[in-house]
């Protein structure tokens, strides 16, 4: 059976949306209300690209909330669970955001462009509606909106190697999460050592959406000769690697949870002076120890396909322990793995899964897999 995505005003389509259908785009997903290639006909080869190569993904669904004006620093340190204190401009963080109850509610990269204005790279929820929410609270002088920002990503390998070909070799000087303002031709842009996979890469974030085909022109023709094409963020490398994705591990609308839960407790700190949303309610948390943790899986049994998510991971009683969140088949390890959370104190219990009619025994990996 085939299922179509129907292209309609209430999603947006991305810079790079047409340039991806003229290469052939075969699914897309929805993220930030945006439409986002998923794959492009052919998962294996796309994952080879990524490991072993060099892959062009359209990822302009990250949108970007930019804060500026006198309290935009102010509302950075209230908004997320670290100590942005000693944060420069040119650099990068990964910055967990919760509410009030200390619940995960987006995982973005921050980028500092001045003392006064910054950019949240949101993953998939309304960030834009939450920070205004809260600086109009506070009181605080501060703009938040959404800047014409489009980032494309390129990813594995060989990407330093294509990067350097488009802006020179001062990209090698880079440090991770490093960024500078620059341009490609007149094309403006903001060029990071990013990007979602532990492959290395590169993400440019085009600063004029109507020059979305042309950027996307010009970083294929430069990646010709390392033999790039196009792909999308990887499920396999992501499972492989045990990278968060809000929304797959965890969302506040169906499976709640800390960063405490989901491997990001390294990240709140309780002893900022300042203070930040979700800050007394993960101090309880802390002090009480997480309920939960997150896990790899081996899943035993023959290679599974499709897809399905948040699946119970039940005892030898029937009894739910856990949740299996995302599941994959592996070829590089022969074997069907996923992520989830399981009780902590379930770790040495018989623990299994049903999928399909089947129940398969499972059993749990520290992340990332590849360690």
């Amino acid at each position: 059976m085939t299922f179509q995505i129907g292209i309609g005003p209430n999603n947006r389509k991305s810079a790079y949306f047409d340039a991806t259908v003229a290469d052939g785009v075969a699914c897309f997903s929805v993220y930030n209300h945006m439409f986002i290639p998923a794959h492009f006909g052919d998962p294996e080869g796309e994952y080879d690209a990524l490991m072993n190569g060099v892959a062009m993904w359209d990822v302009a669904a990250q949108r970007q909330v930019e804060l500026s004006g006198p309290d935009a620093a102010r509302l950075i340190q209230y908004l997320t669970t670290r100590d942005m204190s000693n944060t420069r401009i040119g650099q990068g963080r990964y910055v967990p955001m919760c509410d009030h109850q200390g619940r995960l509610i987006n995982d973005p990269v921050l980028l500092m462009l001045a003392q006064d204005r910054y950019w949240l790279s949101i993953a998939d929820s309304d960030i834009a509606l939450w920070a205004s929410a809260i600086a109009a609270e506070r009181g605080w002088d501060v703009t938040v909106a959404e800047p014409d920002v489009s980032p494309l990503a390129v990813q594995g390998p060989k990407a330093e190697a294509v990067i350097t070909a488009l802006f020179g070799d001062w990209v090698r000087d880079l440090r991770y999460f490093g960024f500078k303002q620059t341009q490609l031709g007149d094309i403006p842009l903001v060029l990071a050592r990013s990007g979602w996979s532990k492959q290395g890469g590169f993400e440019l974030y085009l600063q004029d959406s109507s020059r979305g085909g042309e950027l996307w022109a010009m970083v294929k023709a430069a990646g010709a000769p390392f033999g790039i094409r196009p792909g999308a963020p990887n499920d396999v490398e992501r499972i492989e690697s045990g990278l968060v994705s809000y929304g797959a591990d965890g969302r506040l609308q169906t499976n709640p949870c800390t960063p405490y839960d989901i491997g990001l407790g390294k990240l709140v700190d309780l002893e900022t002076p300042d203070d930040f949303i979700g800050k007394e309610a993960l101090r309880r948390i802390a002090d009480e120890g997480a309920q939960r943790e997150r896990s790899g899986f081996v899943i035993a049994g023959a290679p599974l396909t499709g897809a399905a998510h948040s699946i119970p991971v039940l005892d030898d009683k029937g009894q739910p322990r856990g949740v299996l969140s995302d599941y994959v088949y592996s070829k590089r390890f022969e074997v069907n793995i996923g992520v989830g959370m399981i009780a902590s104190d379930a770790k040495q219990a018989s623990l299994h899964v049903v999928i399909g009619d089947e129940a398969r025994k499972v059993t749990l990996r520290s992340l990332p897999f590849d360690s």
